[in-house]
């Protein structure tokens, strides 16, 4: 890998279009939770400013945006409202895409999680470690404070799902299936890109399979993940802030 600092002009001739992870990349990494009974309540974080308008800019020299998250579709809006038009959401670990109001399914994920779910909440009560269930339609991420083994010996009985542990959340996915990577196959066949288009950021475990789908990876965290470039960690900016300035410098 090299520093993003060694990037050129001719590194990104072919990009069309830009997709960035969420969390610890776009915006802070970290998420508050509580859930009482049938309520939950959770701290939507909001894009800054700066990086509304670096977004704009892209999207004025051309380039297409596309935000990539484990997160459901309705706090990705509330996240992004400001840059809404100019975006596209695939949400849930690729599971749909969301583009100026129209929704692109790209896995049917009820059959699988119809009969855990129950199993799930049970396991779930009555655990100080557990701290609640983040509202979503394709996948189920549990809140927790740390591993929880109920959890995970539930997951290990069925052959078709899998756990990915985060250090604050589970996501329970459909194994082999129910990643970053079918979504951007499918923003692929939606917008007409091929591979050496598109130019993906990330910095966590479940990022790899989608920066290995695009013809220029970014790694936000060495140490995670691999790409053709790295961002480094030091530094007071975020990694799509750093990645952003160094792209509209090459566009001048």
């Amino acid at each position: 890998m090299k520093p993003l600092s060694e990037m050129v002009k001719g590194d990104i001739s072919k990009i069309k279009m830009v997709v960035f992870d969420v969390d610890g990349v776009l915006v802070p990494r970290g998420t508050k939770i509580k859930q009482v009974g049938n309520t939950t309540t959770l701290n939507t974080k909001i894009i800054d400013k700066k990086q509304i308008e670096q977004i704009k800019k892209l999207y004025n020299k051309g380039y297409l945006i596309n935000i990539s998250s484990g997160r459901g579709l309705y706090m990705l809006q509330e996240m992004f409202r400001a840059i809404l038009p100019f975006v596209s959401l695939t949400y849930e670990n690729g599971s749909a895409t969301w583009h100026q109001g129209k929704i692109y399914q790209h896995i049917n994920s009820f059959e699988y999680f119809h009969n855990i779910y129950p199993l799930l909440k049970k396991a779930s009560e009555n655990n100080p470690d557990v701290k609640g269930f983040e509202p979503k339609e394709f996948i189920i991420t549990i809140h927790c404070n740390k591993k929880v083994p109920k959890i995970e010996n539930i997951i290990k009985k069925d052959d078709k799902l899998t756990t990915v542990w985060n250090g604050e959340a589970y996501d329970i996915l459909i194994k082999g299936k129910q990643t970053k990577a079918l979504g951007i196959k499918n923003i692929a066949k939606i917008f007409k890109l091929k591979k050496e288009n598109i130019m993906a950021i990330g910095d966590n475990y479940n990022d790899q399979e989608m920066l290995n789908e695009s013809g220029m990876p970014i790694s936000a965290d060495k140490s995670r993940v691999n790409g053709t470039f790295y961002i480094p960690l030091e530094g007071k900016f975020l990694p799509a802030d750093n990645l952003m300035q160094k792209i509209l410098e090459l566009k001048k």
